[in-house]
């Protein structure tokens, strides 16, 4: 059985692996041609290594990978078998063919592309599949899907069943998302084409690439076609990483930020100076969301001024890049600055928006995050409960920014002690960012952390620890390997640990925490001091009190630099201190 992390809430893929299982058995002899059709590669091969499993040893089982250049099922297959004197004795065999997803769909200059040849060889060999008496299990994307039908007929007539298997991930780009840049199309087979049509399936992400490849290598680098694929590629990288499409979260990341990359440098030389500014925020976002936050700060600012002299100051793009420069400064604990460019982007949207509008939505929740952070919790409330409301009016209860704010008023409530309100909002924000983003996302790995928070402040530490583990297991598959959200979890890990008195396993997390911290945020950030005060608090139980109070002290400079001497976490700290000076005089 399939696991049930792979399985939709229908249980269609469920049923569609039943299904092949149940055809391939019950055909031992002649040729059996099944064709699988998946967009995610990981799950397409844990499917095959299960019902390679299942199978054993009824069918023997075997894989074929297709020719790139030469993409010939039956050259496959005639290989395989010259190969294997057991397939020549025509025994029960199950053999699994994949490569099909690799083939490019353009043709771009040449006479066929790699589909077509794919396409082309399927049609007019298969009667030769009659020499391969075993099953035979073809696997697809959708997209290839799509054209097999009617580029081969007569080899789609033969088949004994199609099994479709649902995933988000996939490589396909929907075609409403290349209308911006249907241009680029003029000179391809796809110039006729309608690419606002609703096909979700309509072209493989590596084909839009080495169409600009073949761009930059026929009309030069410095083509101004080129500013704008580059800027429209990275769009779709990013929305494809927010929508839990990427088949790889890192690698697609590092790609969107490549194309701004390219799309900055070119606008800059063309004097493209608001489709700059637009781009500036696009990889400034990025550039957070990895915590390079040194090189986002200047692209943040860079975008405000070219907003601010050539659409003015009261435009929503200028809102935005308030906004977004706010952000920033919140990340970096420069609070007061943060604190007056939400509230001028909030009332500029107010103004520009009416009240009851997505964006002022953010800027509500975005001005609630920062007060929470810095521990005013009685202006942070209203602001997410109006936030929630509005969210509510406009978007439903069923939607990926309505678990944003579930998640950010959970929090507050987890730093109130108001657990039994935290608890039901966190499990909420799970389940909707499951749903939408998949569950190899970074947002539900800060979810599970989240709820792992709520958990472990009920002294409920196995069901803490479980989800600690999940999330940073989640984080490691999909972020870089130096990133703020695993130090996040790390620390939460070992702050766990300390409070059972595991303390060698504490230390080690949260030695690595504030490595990551003064790493990534720089030596004067509150995480780092939150990291110190951790370390310390574990210095101070096992009684190596002068290494405890030099990190208690570290830690206080901090605070007291970003926060002053009178907040919360500085009165923590200071008592921290008080104590362990009590136990060194004792000792």
């Amino acid at each position: 059985m399939l696991n049930e992390d792979f399985l939709d809430d229908e249980g269609e893929n469920q049923d569609a692996y039943d299904d092949l299982i149940v055809s391939i058995e019950a055909q031992t002899q002649g040729l059996n041609l099944l064709i699988a059709v998946c967009d995610d590669p990981n799950f397409r091969d844990e499917i095959i290594a299960r019902y390679e499993a299942e199978l054993e040893p009824n069918f023997r089982a075997y894989r074929v990978m297709l020719a790139r250049h030469e993409p010939s099922l039956k050259a496959a297959l005639n290989q395989l078998v010259e190969q294997e004197e057991y397939l020549r004795q025509h025994q029960p065999a199950i053999i699994t063919v994949t490569g099909a997803e690799q083939l490019y769909f353009l043709r771009l200059g040449q006479e066929q592309s790699e589909q077509e040849k794919f396409f082309g060889y399927l049609q007019w060999t298969r009667e030769g599949l009659r020499d391969f008496p075993f099953g035979i299990v073809l696997w697809v994307t959708n997209q290839i899907l799509i054209n097999l039908s009617k580029k081969a007929p007569d080899f789609w007539s033969w088949r004994n069943g199609v099994f479709r298997f649902v995933s988000k991930k996939t490589n396909a780009i929907a075609g409403k998302e290349l209308e911006p840049i249907r241009f680029v199309f003029r000179d391809t087979e796809l110039a006729s084409t309608d690419t606002n049509e609703s096909n979700t399936f309509f072209l493989p992400i590596q084909d839009l690439q080495r169409l600009i490849d073949n761009i930059e290598h026929e009309r030069g680098t410095k083509d101004p076609s080129l500013a704008t694929l580059y800027s429209r590629l990275g769009d779709i990288y990013r929305s494809r990483l927010e929508r839990g499409e990427s088949q790889n979260y890192q690698e697609e990341q590092e790609l969107a930020i490549k194309y701004w990359q390219q799309a900055i440098e070119l606008q800059n030389e063309l004097g493209l100076q608001i489709d700059l500014a637009v781009n500036f925020s696009n990889l400034a976002g990025l550039y957070r969301a990895t915590g390079r936050y040194s090189e986002a700060e200047p692209l943040y600012q860079q975008a405000l001024q070219l907003r601010k002299r050539l659409l003015g100051e009261n435009h929503p793009a200028y809102a935005t890049s308030l906004n977004n420069l706010a952000g920033i400064y919140k990340s970096t604990g420069q609070y007061s600055k943060a604190e007056l460019l939400y509230q001028q982007a909030l009332e500029l949207r107010k103004r520009l928006l009416g009240e009851n509008h997505a964006d002022v939505v953010a800027s509500l929740n975005n001005l609630a995050l920062l007060y929470d952070e810095q521990g005013r919790y009685d202006e942070a409330e209203p602001l997410y409960l109006r936030s929630l409301e509005i969210a509510t009016s406009l978007l439903g209860e069923n939607h990926p920014s309505f678990a944003l704010i579930l998640n950010n008023l959970a929090l507050l409530y987890y730093h109130q002690g108001r657990y039994s309100e935290a608890e039901p909002l966190s499990q909420q924000a799970i389940e909707l960012d499951k749903q939408f983003l998949g569950e190899e996302n970074p947002d539900v790995a800060t979810d599970l952390h989240n709820l792992g928070l709520i958990y472990r402040a009920q002294g409920r530490y196995n069901e803490a620890e479980s989800l600690f583990l999940q999330s940073l297991e989640l984080k490691q598959r999909v972020l870089q390997k130096a990133h703020p959200l695993l130090a996040d979890t790390i620390y939460a890990l070992g702050y766990l640990y300390r409070e059972q008195g595991r303390y060698n396993e504490a230390e080690v997390l949260c030695i690595k925490a504030l490595e990551l911290d003064k790493l990534l945020l720089g030596e004067n950030h509150p995480n780092v001091a939150e990291s110190l005060n951790n370390l310390a608090e574990i210095y101070r139980a096992t009684g190596r009190f002068s290494e405890a109070e030099s990190l208690y002290l570290e830690a206080l400079g901090i605070c007291e630099r970003v926060w002053g001497v009178e907040h919360v976490r500085c009165v923590a700290i200071q008592e921290n201190l008080e104590k362990v000076g009590l136990e060194m005089g004792r000792n």
